[in-house]
C-alpha cells in the first residue's frame, strides 16, 4: 500500500510541474501579449486534483488520520486555479493578473504542502 501512495504521489508532483512549467512558459509569452493557458496548465491542475483526493483517501488504510484542515485549504486554492484557468483557456488574450495569480496559487499549494505539519 506505501508503494502505491508513493507512485500516487509521484504522478501528484508531475502535475505540480506541468502546472507550474505551463504558467512559466506563459509568463515569457505574457510580454509580447501572446500568453494563453495552455493544456499543460489544465491538465497538471486536474492531476493534482485526482491524484490529491486519492492520496486522501489512502491515508485510511495505511493507518493514518489526515489532517482536514490542511487538506481543505490546499482544495480551496486547487479549486481557485482550475475556475481561473478553465474560465480564461478559451481567450486569446489573458488579463495581465492571470499568470502570476496561478503561479502564486501553486507555490502557495506547495508551500503549504511541504511546510505545514500537524503536530500532536
Amino acid at each position: 500500500m506505501e508503494i502505491l501512495k508513493n507512485v500516487i504521489l509521484a504522478v501528484h508532483v508531475i502535475g505540480v510541474a506541468s502546472l507550474l512549467g505551463g504558467v512559466l512558459v506563459q509568463l515569457g509569452a505574457q510580454r509580447s501579449g501572446t500568453a494563453r493557458i495552455i493544456p499543460a496548465i489544465v491538465h497538471g491542475a486536474w492531476t493534482m486534483l485526482a491524484t490529491g483526493v486519492i492520496l486522501v483517501g489512502l491515508q485510511y488504510p495505511l493507518g493514518r488520520e489526515p489532517d482536514n484542515l490542511k487538506i481543505t485549504v490546499k482544495l480551496v486554492i486547487l479549486v481557485a486555479i482550475l475556475v481561473i484557468a478553465l474560465v480564461n483557456r478559451k481567450r486569446e488574450t489573458l488579463a495581465r493578473w492571470v499568470l502570476p495569480t496561478l503561479a502564486v496559487l501553486s507555490i502557495t499549494n506547495v508551500v503549504i504542502a511541504t511546510v505545514w505539519r500537524q503536530y500532536a
